[in-house]
């Protein structure tokens, strides 16, 4: 479990390829801290450490992440949010997020204000009823606010602090990013749906 508050940023040093999976060999200031069998939050995509050598730590994602995530887009040199799992006795400052991904989005467009930066995202339409005027979403693992919400389109804004502390300052126009619905409306959909499909 996560809050989408971002400790670090990781640098991508490596990239192998076994079959259909990819291991990436992450440089970062808390590589050096992890354990082997510790549960990672990866631009928000939940992965296990399975080797810790110095500064680098290396984990692997099989068919299905490189398939409902990013990570297979990934290249030496970009820029990672990192996470380490909550203490259950810290305070929770961003929303629950899971580590597990629902899908990609999009970014239409960035707008640079006095300040502050805006963008701008596509998602997929069958999601729309989990995003909601100033809820929250894990976006590449960051907790953010959304608004302007449209079918399969929202904004976010981001404060200065976000934008030099995780990997949105990379995000343009074009880029791909991982999304992960709030986990309380996604419950709430899903009893909606059963209890309507009761009635019929």
């Amino acid at each position: 479990m996560f809050t989408g508050i971002i400790e670090s940023l990781g640098k991508i040093h490596a990239i192998e390829t076994h079959g259909t999976n990819k291991t990436f060999w992450i440089e970062s200031p808390i590589s050096a801290e992890l354990k082997i069998d510790q549960s990672i939050s990866h631009n928000g995509a939940c992965l296990t450490v399975e080797e810790v050598q110095n500064n680098l730590h290396r984990v692997t994602a099989i068919e299905e992440t490189l398939k409902k995530t990013s990570l297979g887009t990934w290249a030496p040199g970009d820029l990672v949010n990192l996470e380490r799992c909550l203490i259950m006795n810290g305070r929770l400052d961003g929303h629950i997020v899971q580590g597990h991904v629902d899908a990609t989005a999009t970014c239409i467009d960035r707008k640079t204000l006095d300040g502050s930066w805006e963008f701008r995202f596509e998602f997929p339409k069958k999601f729309s009823s989990l995003v909601i005027e100033k809820g929250s979403i894990s976006l590449n693992g960051i907790s953010l606010t959304i608004f302007n919400v449209k079918k399969s389109k929202f904004d976010i804004a981001v404060i200065p602090y976000t934008f030099e502390h995780t990997n949105i300052q990379t995000v343009d126009p074009g880029s791909l990013v991982n999304l992960e619905f709030d986990m309380i409306g996604k419950y709430v959909a899903r009893m909606h749906k059963s209890a309507h499909n009761k009635q019929e």
